[in-house]
């Protein structure tokens, strides 16, 4: 049967209006491990500050009209160049007193992705990361290589002593006080990845994106590399999700813990609240691993798995208005808190 045109012409600016009517949202993380002794009032007012900016920052992409893959960039670059994450300016040591800087991203559409590892002079290593997904055939580009890249991109290099904090150093002199062996691997959450940064979004077109950037894990050696710049494991985005992991990052690689999540969104039909319980609350910690993560679905719908005392996170809708919490006992929608009584038995170390 032929359509006359004016009809066809309906249809198509039907489908055009569907596509484009969802509603951006924002959804950020800056690291599972919180510690709240660790951290003093004046440390909580900055990064709940710098929280709230990064979600605004954003969301001002969202709102003009542009991509999930720009707001995901704007908020992870006010979470890099604050101190008081693990990722760019503030990046945890290596055990060799470095500091070593992974970044990843991920369109849903399409599923295109880009990634850094092992970078020291990268003042933002996830607008290094997006270069790669946008201007070169690669995914993964790692330690001087990705820094020749940057140079050639024309994205800023620095002094590695930029990235230097006191309490990081200190951090990492205790982590060495404690030897090199399975306590020092296992201490207190802080020394290992405490500030993690990650952001998924949902922009006007439906479309999804994630991004995760970290310094690692405080005394790493060897040229260690965890999950954040993995694709699949720290960082996932599809047409029907999109996740950011924070933790310890060996079991996100071995449980590809974003792919899982999202693979269980797909084919279970699962909330990203039941997946995220599930993968994070779930294999992750029943093999010996912990951490968090956030989960956004392609219908505005998110959550906050983790199982630490604390992570900081927050998210930004229609309201316009920045919603962070920094504990497990803050409260916030999207909370997926595992509780002691209910964590699959820990095998031994």
């Amino acid at each position: 049967m032929r359509i006359p045109k004016i009809a066809a012409l309906a249809l198509a600016l039907a489908a055009t209006t569907t596509a484009q009517a969802a509603d951006p949202v924002l959804v950020i993380h800056g690291g599972a491990g919180v510690v709240r002794h660790d951290n003093t009032k004046a440390d909580e007012a900055a990064v709940r500050k710098a929280l709230e900016t990064a979600l605004r920052n954003g969301y001002a992409e969202l709102k003009a009209g542009k991509s999930s893959t720009d707001a995901v960039v704007a908020a992870l670059r006010v979470l890099e160049d604050d101190p008081h994450f693990n990722a760019g300016k503030g990046a945890v040591f290596t055990h060799d007193g470095k500091n070593e800087m992974d970044a990843s991203i991920m369109e849903g559409e399409g599923q295109r992705a880009g990634a850094v590892a092992a970078v020291h002079r990268v003042r933002n290593p996830i607008t290094l990361a997006r270069a790669v997904m946008d201007h070169s055939e690669h995914v993964m580009l790692v330690g001087d290589g990705a820094e020749m890249f940057a140079k050639e991109q024309g994205i800023p290099l620095v002094d590695p002593s930029y990235f230097r904090t006191e309490k990081r150093w200190q951090q990492l002199q205790q982590a060495l006080r404690e030897g090199a062996g399975k306590q020092a691997r296992r201490g207190p959450e802080y020394l290992r990845y405490i500030g993690t940064t990650g952001a998924v979004a949902l922009d006007s077109k439906g479309h999804l994106a994630a991004g995760t950037s970290t310094g690692g894990m405080t005394d790493k050696r060897w040229g260690r590399v965890g999950d954040s710049p993995i694709i699949g494991a720290g960082t996932w985005a599809d047409s029907g999700c999109a996740f950011s992991g924070t933790g310890w990052g060996e079991y996100y690689i071995r449980t590809h813990a974003g792919s899982n999540v999202c693979a269980r969104v797909k084919l279970l039909k699962e909330t990203a609240a039941q997946a995220g319980a599930a993968v994070i609350n779930g294999e992750v910690v029943k093999m010996g691993g912990d951490g968090g993560a956030i989960i956004l679905t392609s219908d505005g719908k998110f959550a906050f798995p983790f199982n630490t005392e604390g992570m900081y996170r927050g998210w930004i809708g229609t309201d316009g208005v920045p919603h962070v919490a920094l504990y497990a006992d803050d409260g916030m929608i999207g909370d997926v808190v595992l509780k002691k009584d209910d964590a699959p038995a820990t095998p031994a170390h």
